[in-house]
């Protein structure tokens, strides 16, 4: 198992002490947690996207770039870039540039998000999420491969004359990955074009998050794509980690913050349906616990899944000094006994995206691909209620 920290940057004050730090302080805090995560040996980092509610995260690629001058060897990751509502092209200059700060430990994870407010903040219908993502998506993997390319679609003007983004990446496309959270299509996209999958596995039972990553491994061996490439990530929830000598002392201590955070929150999208932090724990996704009892949960998420990649979250209304402590501790008695229990090639001499080779998976999608994807969208809002 590899291990990702995510931040999608939300800047909320603590629900307990009514404080909040300054934007400038926590947007840091962002960056020195990346710092000290790679001292700690993390795989990667995520920074989140969002352009509504209460995050600072609306320029990831700022935030990553400042990442990047700090850091060496952690892999930078988003989580998720929205391109439904983003231009390829600026979307391929701006994290191009990543790539090339960072000497190629840029990899993507796109998605539409699950922000409703941002679509017409930019312009943009909700309904028309799903295709808005898959057309842009095609687009951006052509920049990232191809030169002087000419292109035409239903949602962004044409490129009519030859095109050549710059900078180009550092050592061919970088790793895109998909981010799926409620629907089909974005399971079925990412098998559509042989990426790898990152499931939220955040706020719904965790048979929910089965039923999408079942369909995209039924999708990806479809189309017949390499088997090598077939990477799973998987969220931790909402609320972050916290760790404690015991189960019950870590919800004694974080129950009342975690609880206030999530329950009674109108967050279209993102209500938790569990009623505590003590049916959280049980059922739900959330880290909270001692060190063996979190390392028991993942490793459980990791018998269902098959996961090769565990993000976690710290809870970043509590005081920075003790998010680090947190951060350490996971660190030092959760990572390796995970580790040593589930071996992934990810990362590793055997990845087949190891050097970064420039695969392409199916090039261009064929009839079968396009209608697969047509059938996910018209299913999106039924899944999650049959899977109950």
């Amino acid at each position: 198992m590899k291990f990702q920290v995510l931040d999608i940057i939300p800047h909320l004050k603590n629900p307990i002490t009514g404080k909040i730090i300054s934007t400038a302080d926590r947007l840091n805090q962002v960056v020195e947690t990346a710092r000290r995560a790679e001292e700690l040996g993390y795989d990667s980092f995520s920074v989140g996207e969002r352009h509504a509610g209460e995050f600072i995260s609306s320029s990831p690629t700022t935030v990553l770039a400042a990442i990047a001058a700090v850091t060496s060897t952690i892999r930078l990751q988003s989580g998720v870039t929205v391109l439904s509502v983003l231009d390829p092209v600026r979307v391929a200059e701006d994290y191009a540039t990543i790539d090339q700060l960072s000497r190629g430990r840029l990899e993507l994870v796109v998605g539409k998000g699950n922000e409703v407010l941002q679509y017409p903040l930019f312009g943009l219908s909700l309904e028309n999420q799903w295709e808005l993502l898959a057309e842009k998506y095609a687009l951006l993997r052509r920049l990232w491969r191809e030169e002087n390319i000419t292109w035409s679609g239903r949602f962004r003007s044409a490129l009519a004359e030859p095109t050549t983004t710059t900078p180009r990446p550092f050592a061919g496309a970088p790793r895109v990955w998909h981010g799926s959270a409620t629907s089909l299509a974005s399971a079925a996209l990412a098998a559509q074009w042989g990426d790898p999958l990152f499931t939220a596995n955040a706020i719904q039972p965790r048979e929910n998050y089965k039923v999408l990553i079942d369909h995209y491994r039924s999708e990806y061996a479809r189309h017949g794509h390499d088997p090598r490439h077939q990477y799973l990530g998987s969220g931790s929830g909402a609320g972050g980690v916290f760790l404690a000598d015991s189960t019950a002392e870590a919800k004694r201590q974080y129950g009342p913050v975690y609880e206030a955070l999530t329950y009674g929150r109108n967050v279209p999208g993102n209500n938790s349906p569990f009623r505590d932090i003590d049916h959280a724990v049980a059922e739900g996704p959330a880290l909270v616990g001692s060190p063996e009892d979190v390392v028991e949960k993942i490793l459980a998420y990791h018998k269902l899944y098959g996961h090769d990649l565990q993000s976690i979250s710290l809870p970043t209304t509590l005081p920075f000094e003790q998010q680090l402590e947190i951060l350490e501790r996971f660190a030092a008695e959760v990572v390796p006994a995970v580790r040593a229990a589930a071996p992934t090639t990810l990362w590793e001499a055997r990845d087949p995206y190891a050097g970064r080779p420039d695969f392409a998976g199916a090039v261009v999608p064929d009839a079968a691909a396009r209608t697969s994807i047509d059938h996910a969208n018209h299913r999106r809002n039924h899944v999650l209620a049959n899977t109950h």
